[in-house]
């Protein structure tokens, strides 16, 4: 059987939908942050969840040295934040600048404004290819109840229409 191409992956994977969250981390007074959309909830009790951070970056080497992160749950009007976090503008250097934070428990930036916010600790690391999956305990969460999502699909940001 041969290898699947990467590109067949990339490809078949544009048909899930996602929300797109802003993933941060602090060590030693420095800061870093980057879109990431391989986040899921994996146990409310004890409160848990999971994100894939690559190994080549600045966020994954933070938060492998802090153990702890943050996760903001973007709304549908932050698309200029995701671009910004997914390095899509190559004339910024210093992500944060742009935009408001605050804190919560561990001291990782949380971006303002978001729909939600969720501060962990790594109980938990496992090697996946070029990426290391960071198992968290949530330490505490904020949520507001008014707002829609921020959804990615198809190499595109899209919003949310009920069906009725």
């Amino acid at each position: 059987m041969d290898k699947l191409d990467s590109e067949q992956l990339r490809a078949a994977m544009r048909g899930w939908s996602a929300g797109v969250t802003i993933v941060t981390a602090a060590y030693k007074g420095e800061l870093h942050g980057m879109t990431v959309n391989s986040f899921t909830s994996i146990s409310l009790d004890p409160a848990l969840i999971i994100i894939a951070l690559q190994v080549s970056t600045r966020t994954h080497t933070l938060v492998s040295k802090s153990k702890t992160f943050g996760v903001t749950i973007l709304a549908k009007e932050q698309t200029a934040i995701s671009d910004l976090f997914a390095g899509r503008r190559p004339d910024v250097s210093e992500r944060f600048a742009e935009v408001k934070t605050e804190t919560l428990v561990t001291g990782a930036p949380l971006i303002a404004d978001g729909l939600s916010w969720l501060d962990c600790r790594v109980i938990q690391t496992v090697r996946a290819g070029a990426n290391t999956l960071f198992i968290a305990e949530v330490l505490a969460a904020r949520a507001i109840h008014n707002g829609e999502p921020l959804i990615y699909h198809n190499r595109a940001y899209w919003e949310l229409a009920a069906l009725k």
